[in-house]
């Protein structure tokens, strides 16, 4: 079946949409995501902040006590006082494991369902976009912002997130407690202040472009890799081998020259975190050993801030190292919601067909401004007719096979079915009138039965899912020659295909697809070289269930072997996006003009 796409504009080369890139989310789209989902989750989002809360509160009572053990050791304290403090120092610590624990339970949960929840948006998102623009981005971006980008964000929620919030408030906690227990020496605090302001302020826009560039970078390879395993036996038979080695080369050269940019980035911003807590321990130690002496602090406020300022380092560095994570996740966020900034496939405006009958006029179209590719089509196609759409590459039979498909729909003029502009339809109604068949079909893992019931239709009782019958499937894979195979399976209609240890022919995965085809039963269908990289083994098997697909149907075939075109009721004859001839093809030849040297050509390639 097809899907529908809009006005926007794709890059385009010669008769196929170019690729482009998908876009990226700008910063108030990350916004609005966030605090929506602070607002969905605030109850969980409380109950992780408050456990973490009362763990660092915890935490922090520990050099308190440490400190008070000191100065009572010094003092000269009872065993019994020095037991008490011990054990109370162990239970601290233990409540707040607990309290972690906890935290990062309640954390995970969190994680778990807004990963959930991302993953069933962007899969939502992607399955309603136009096929056209799958095809001008190319399935490498989307692929990688399904998989890597979503493991990166998982990553940022479920670690970094947490993470950084705990640091921050073990940070507001540990100043707060420094302050309650020496104003004075919590001073030292500001000599390293600047250096960790400055350093992270120099570091973050220079890592967060580095990031983008590296996601996109990667998305590259993952389309180069993707390409080329897809196209194996077309590299292997033009010798292309070298080329898109060297191609994924670069393309892997450049993630290596991202990240070592990032690294060098790091190794400067590093230190420069270290400095900023060695600083203030060192001033700490010095000050109160001066403030001391001058009886201004005790030993046991001395003990205690120099413990704080310590454990200053490791939250400060996990803060801002996280931070760096969560840059990933941010790059990685901004990708997935890029997506839906691309324009899904249009309303339904009301628009029903009255009748079969298909009507292009003055039908123009560009994949990009300024560059058109069809150039003022008109033609009428008969309920029942048979039409073959030839020409040399690049003349636009492609494209013209798109719009009659509703993958594409015009840039100018007029194209109705039954007396309804298709850009007024509802995609479903056009797919129900309309289907293009190509070479590609695609076999999902899971039953037969799920993979044959993807067209929709109305529930007959209460408890039907699909609306199909057995007798409906059976009646299907009988039309196209595939009962016989599938009752050989061990499992018939709910037999497990496409997963490991389960491999579908070519031959089959398309007979497969002209069964859905048959219980969508739309009146016109677009074929678009259906075996054309078959063997002719599979090919004549393919072509016999087709036969049966075709009866009573209008058909549009788009030809580039001219080995079939005589048993249509017209053939198109395309050149440069427009339609040249048109007739039988008795009549083609006795005009001895394009089409007839299309012929000869064809004929003598044929005899040789």
């Amino acid at each position: 079946m097809t899907t529908q796409t809009t006005d926007t504009p794709v890059a385009a080369s010669g008769d196929a949409p170019g690729q482009t890139r998908l876009p990226l989310a700008g910063r108030p789209e990350v916004a609005h995501w966030f605090w929506t989902f602070v607002r969905h989750n605030r109850g969980r989002i409380t109950a992780m902040l408050t456990l973490f809360c009362l763990a660092l509160v915890a935490g922090l009572v520990g050099p308190r006590l440490l400190g008070h053990l000191v100065e009572s050791v010094q003092r000269g304290t009872s065993a019994f006082r020095v037991d008490v403090i011990a054990l109370a120092f162990v239970g601290i610590l233990a409540a707040q494991a607990v309290l972690t624990r906890f935290a990062q339970v309640q954390t995970t949960l969190l994680g778990e369902k807004v990963l959930a929840e991302i993953r069933e948006s962007f899969v939502r998102r992607v399955t309603r976009l136009p096929l056209g623009t799958v095809e001008s981005v190319g399935t490498g971006d989307l692929l990688s912002r399904a998989t890597s980008d979503v493991d990166r964000l998982n990553d940022g929620i479920r670690l970094a997130l947490p993470r950084i919030l705990m640091a921050a408030v073990t940070l507001v906690l540990t100043v707060a407690a420094m302050l309650l227990t020496s104003p004075l020496l919590s001073l030292s605090l500001l000599i390293g202040l600047p250096l960790a302001v400055f350093s992270t302020r120099w570091y973050r826009p220079r890592a967060n472009r580095g990031y983008e560039h590296l996601l996109r970078d990667e998305a590259e390879v993952l389309a180069s890799t993707h390409e080329t395993v897809r196209g194996a036996a077309t590299v292997e038979s033009l010798g292309l081998g070298r080329r898109r080695l060297a191609h994924h080369g670069d393309a892997v050269a450049q993630i290596v020259r991202h990240r070592q940019r990032i690294t060098w980035l790091q190794t400067i911003w590093y230190p420069a975190l270290d400095l900023s807590t060695m600083l203030p321990l060192a001033v700490t130690l010095l000050a109160g050993g001066a403030a001391y002496r001058a009886d201004l602090v005790g030993l046991a406020e001395i003990t205690a801030m120099v413990l704080y300022v310590q454990s200053l380092n490791g939250p400060l560095v996990e803060l801002l190292s996280w931070t760096d994570e969560l840059q990933i996740g941010n790059a990685a966020l901004r990708r997935i919601l890029g997506v839906e900034r691309l324009p899904v496939e249009r309303s339904d405006q009301g628009a029903v067909p009255d009748g079969r009958d298909i009507r292009l006029r003055g039908v123009r179209f560009e994949y990009e401004a300024g560059r058109e590719v069809l150039h003022g089509i008109d033609l009428d196609i008969a309920p029942g007719e048979r039409i073959a759409v030839v020409g040399t590459s690049g003349a636009g039979k492609s494209t013209l096979g798109k719009l009659l498909a509703g993958v594409h729909h015009p840039t100018e003029g007029v194209l109705e079915i039954g007396g309804a502009p298709v850009e007024r339809m509802s995609v479903d109604t056009l797919r129900r009138e309309v289907a293009l068949v190509t070479q590609e079909n695609h076999v999902f893992a899971g039953t037969l039965r799920s993979n044959m019931t993807l067209p929709e239709r109305a529930p007959r009782t209460a408890g039907d899912d699909t609306g199909w019958s057995d007798a409906d499937l059976w009646s299907a894979l009988r039309t196209v020659g595939l009962e016989e195979w599938v009752r050989s399976l061990p499992e018939g209609l709910d037999t497990p295909i496409a997963t490991d240890g389960t491999d579908v022919p070519a031959a089959t995965a398309q007979q497969l697809a002209l069964a859905r085809l048959l219980l969508a039963d739309p009146h016109t269908l677009v074929l678009d070289e259906a075996t054309a990289l078959m063997d002719p083994s599979a090919s004549r098997q393919v072509e016999r269930s087709m036969a049966a697909l075709l009866v009573g149907r209008s058909v549009i075939s788009i030809v580039h072997r001219l080995d079939s075109v005589q048993g249509a009721d017209r053939i198109a004859v395309m050149d440069g996006g427009r339609i040249v001839e048109i007739g039988s093809h008795a009549e083609l030849l006795r005009l001895e003009g394009a089409y007839a040297r299309l012929w000869s050509s064809w004929s003598v390639a044929v005899r040789r």
